[in-house]
């Protein structure tokens, strides 16, 4: 049966058929909008760089699936990425029906511990260029030595870009950033991006901030989080270096 997912007075969003074709169709139309804010994923979808991995249940205990093809794509595409294309890693879940961004949230930060405590078990590092202190302003999760930004997406979303019929998580390398800000590109597309949301949205996205200045773990779930925040997990281990020493 399908759902409709009500967008305030914006839009409806429509699930289709709970197929892997469907579903990648689906969120390549939605990227690809004329008022799709994110240059980033609109180049992704248009180049079809994009890897879609089908999941049952966001944040289910076996997360094994989910784990070894991430784990898979950090040690391949995350690493011989061409820095001027961009690529995402996106995970589609068919499942739970999500009530509200809290719970939406609650679900994300599951699911990435869940992922973490499968990284450990296979004895993998956090990717030493970022921390894994979630309250550090130089935080960003990583998997198999790779560090990744991700975005959370799902029908309750308050941002009207971040509104998909099932759960969403988007992994987006992190280095791809860096490339950007070494090529002096970063700001400019950065602007874009805001510009855009703005007109769809109408105002400014309270979460956005750049890398460095404050923790970017506020911006995962995409819920309006207050100050003093913190993630309801805890990804540092006893052997992760002092929190601040993994970047500049």
């Amino acid at each position: 049966m399908n759902r409709t997912f009500a967008s305030g007075n914006e839009r409806d969003v429509t699930t289709p058929a709970l197929t892997p074709e469907h579903m990648a169709e689906s969120l390549r139309a939605l990227v690809l909008r004329d008022d799709y804010p994110c240059l980033g994923a609109r180049s992704v979808f248009t180049r079809r760089s994009a890897h879609i991995e089908m999941v049952d249940e966001l944040a289910d205990p076996d997360s094994t699936q989910l784990y070894e093809a991430l784990a898979s794509y950090a040690r391949t595409t995350g690493l011989e990425a061409d820095d001027d294309t961009f690529v995402s890693f996106v995970a589609v879940f068919r499942g739970p029906v999500v009530s509200s961004e809290a719970e939406f949230e609650a679900l994300l930060w599951r699911q990435l511990s869940l992922l973490h405590d499968l990284d450990q078990g296979e004895s993998q590092e956090w990717d030493t260029s970022v921390s894994a202190d979630p309250s550090n302003p130089h935080f960003a999760f990583s998997l198999a030595g790779v560090a990744f930004f991700v975005i959370g997406m799902h029908p309750q979303a308050s941002r009207i870009a971040r509104r998909t019929p099932w759960p969403v998580l988007v992994f987006n390398l992190h280095r791809q950033f860096e490339a950007l800000r070494a090529s002096g590109r970063y700001e400019r597309m950065r602007d874009t991006i805001r510009r855009r949301d703005v007109r769809l949205q109408g105002y400014v996205n309270p979460m956005v901030a750049d890398h460095g200045s404050i923790s970017e773990a506020r911006q995962y779930s995409g819920r309006a989080v207050p100050d003093g925040w913190q993630p309801p997990v805890d990804l540092t281990t006893s052997d992760d270096p002092p929190p601040g020493n993994e970047a500049a």
